[in-house]
């Protein structure tokens, strides 16, 4: 079994009012429930606000930080899922399955290497 990532990516702004995000988080709760009961669970957690966020890089020779979000017009990661899957179609179903949940776009990456580097 391979790890991979869904990133949820939220748009930007605050919180959706309780009336859209009540259902959402019961449907990612039933769809958290279902990646635990297929041996599938990795890891999976909501993000703080983007404007919390720092961005670490280097300019030339030097390290620069800087606050808030990396640039990505109007939308951020919102939150993430580590799933294990047998191959990528398995996966795909995973984000189909979040992006459904969520009723937000889901970003499917698989990581390098064997499952046992990441989790030593």
């Amino acid at each position: 079994m391979k790890h991979y990532l869904l990133s949820i990516e939220q748009p930007d702004g605050g919180p959706a009012a309780p009336a859209i995000l009540e259902p959402v988080m019961r449907d990612v709760a039933a769809f958290n429930e279902e990646l635990r009961a297929a041996g599938a669970w990795v890891f999976a957690g909501g993000l703080d606000r983007a404007e919390a966020s720092v961005v670490v890089r280097f300019h030339g020779e030097d390290l620069v930080t800087t606050d808030g979000p990396y640039e990505r017009e109007d939308e951020h990661a919102g939150g993430i899922c580590i799933v294990a899957a047998e191959d990528y179609d398995a996966a795909i179903e995973w984000g189909r399955k979040l992006a459904l949940a969520t009723t937000l776009p889901v970003e499917v990456r698989e990581f390098q290497g064997e499952p046992e580097e990441h989790l030593a």
